[in-house]
């Protein structure tokens, strides 16, 4: 009776340690082909959150040294789209990731959920109150 306690204990410690880690969603860290094909974001751990910045830009502008010209603070607006963080904060809610990304070509933020499909993509889905908008990331090689 005594060994059937301790083991029902001994269970119930395990579940209760390993719920969060089988609770957390999968890793979306690595690097990413935008939707449009015109950069790769890469996205890793930054302190407690996941963040991603943009590595590479694949369609260069008119103007060579791109800018964050469209950014509504006046300061930021020399500073290079090339290593800008877009991805924000995000941390692990269920089966997705939840943070904010901003847009360098509006210049806007948006509340964000990003999810690992099944099939190996990213969506990455952008809200505005309760209008959103998702995109389908694929894996850079």
């Amino acid at each position: 009776m005594m060994k059937m306690i301790r083991f029902l204990l001994a269970l119930t410690l395990a579940s209760a340690v390993l719920a969060p880690a089988l609770a957390r969603p999968a890793s979306i860290n690595g690097r990413w082909l935008t939707e449009e094909k015109d950069s790769i974001i890469t996205i890793s751990q930054c302190g407690s959150t996941v963040c991603g910045k943009i590595e590479r830009i694949l369609v260069q502008t008119p103007d060579a040294n791109q800018k964050d010209v469209n950014n509504p603070n006046p300061k930021l607006r020399s500073r290079p789209v090339l290593g800008l963080p877009v991805l924000l904060n995000f941390r692990p809610d269920d089966t997705k990731w939840n943070g904010k990304a901003y847009d360098p070509k509006t210049g806007r933020t948006y509340t964000t959920n990003i999810t690992l499909l099944k099939n190996g993509k990213l969506k990455v889905q952008g809200c505005v109150a309760i209008f959103c908008q998702s995109q389908y990331w694929t894996r850079a090689s």
